[in-house]
């Protein structure tokens, strides 16, 4: 680990990803939840949890896809937009009854990802409208006081506050949970110093205002929190590559999810997302022109009229597009582990599309990788 663990002032500290991901992580919400945090669970509410396992997202579109599936209730996000193979994540959410969303935006979901007799959509207060304070996680795990703010519109109430008020209407009162306390977000902050191991301090933090570390995530002495003390190194033997081209899916600079993102992409030096980014070798390989139009097509699905975007950054034998637009053409075969699918190496076929016609859409700016902003406006 470049000799960064035992050195005074060094270690390692995992840097993650969407800082609402990796707090879910934190509090228990993963695949199998952790053995303390179950049992603290259970004694703090003098409850027995289920242990049945559970849908991942993939097994939830299967069984809407199947009609087991009657209600799905969706707290945030674009369970659509986030789904590979968009054709089929569609056609199974389209057999589901009822789909409720609560969401701070609109998005794809609100669109095509509709039950087949009821679609709702609940409006929730953003982390910054929140009528009381909040917590985030940074992406080194460090946990801090959110103020919240003013509400950009009259009508939307806080995610928790209709969670609590829901939970409050089918369960009643009297019950191991306060739900009319659970609609404050104070009294969540209780319950995770009681029951998180390692985030005890989060209980006092609407006093204090003080951020902390979350404990055993820095790594700067020379033992890990294994069995032994020591670090396990593990090397995984890698797929083989798709033969032809194979496709990646890529988010833009400024884009968080499936829901809030710009069309330009800073990082590529791109102003368009329905470009497919390739070699220019590859280009002239496959007989097609830089800023003319390109049909790709994978095993899943095919997209009609994307742009040919020369980028010399990326290696021959590979494209990239952008997600969640690109999902049409990502297969829904997941890894049996992980159950990830396999956004990064998708067999693909690209074209020329000549046929296809755009209507009023501009001349894409095709900038080369590299190119001073201010000089943009002059590459064609």
């Amino acid at each position: 680990m470049r000799r960064m663990v035992g050195r005074p002032g060094a270690g390692l500290q995992p840097i993650r990803g969407h800082s609402n991901i990796q707090g879910m992580g934190t509090v228990g919400v993963t695949p199998t939840l952790k053995k303390a945090i179950f049992e603290r669970l259970e004694s703090h509410y003098d409850v027995k949890l289920p242990t049945a396992k559970g849908y991942d997202t993939l097994e939830c579109l299967d069984a809407a896809d199947a009609g087991t599936m009657r209600f799905a209730f969706c707290l945030g996000g674009n369970l659509y937009g986030a789904s590979p193979d968009a054709t089929y994540a569609k056609r199974a959410m389209e057999k589901i009854d009822t789909v409720v969303y609560m969401n701070t935006s609109l998005n794809t979901g609100h669109a095509w990802g509709t039950g087949s007799e009821e679609t709702v959509i609940l409006p929730v207060l953003a982390r910054d409208e929140e009528p009381e304070p909040s917590t985030q996680e940074s992406m080194f795990s460090y946990i801090r006081l959110s103020d919240g703010g003013q509400p950009r519109h009259v009508g939307p109430r806080a995610e928790v506050e209709i969670i609590a008020d829901i939970a409050r209407r089918v369960l009643g009162d009297g019950g191991p949970v306060n739900w009319r306390e659970m609609a404050h977000t104070s009294t969540i902050r209780k319950a995770i110093g009681a029951i998180v191991p390692g985030m005890e301090a989060i209980t006092e933090i609407d006093t204090t205002k003080k951020e902390f570390s979350i404990p055993g995530r820095a790594l700067d002495t020379p033992a890990f929190p294994t069995s032994d003390g020591l670090a396990h190194l593990f090397v995984h033997d890698l797929p083989e590559p798709p033969e032809g081209l194979q496709l990646m899916t890529i988010r833009s600079e400024g884009q968080f999810n499936t829901v809030v993102y710009e069309e330009e992409d800073l990082y590529r030096n791109q102003t368009r997302r329905d470009i497919v980014l390739m070699h220019p070798d590859d280009i002239a390989r496959f007989g097609l022109t830089a800023g003319g139009t390109c049909r790709i097509t994978s095993s899943a699905g095919e997209m009609r009229g994307q742009i040919v975007a020369a980028f010399d950054q990326i290696r021959p034998g590979c494209v990239a597009m952008y997600y969640p637009e690109s999902n049409v053409l990502v297969p829904k075969a997941a890894d049996p582990l992980s159950r990830t699918p396999a956004y990064k190496s998708i067999a693909v076929t690209v074209a020329p599309d000549v046929a296809f016609v755009q209507f009023g859409r501009p001349k894409p700016a095709l900038v080369a990788a590299g190119t001073p902003r201010d000089k943009m406006n002059q590459c064609g």
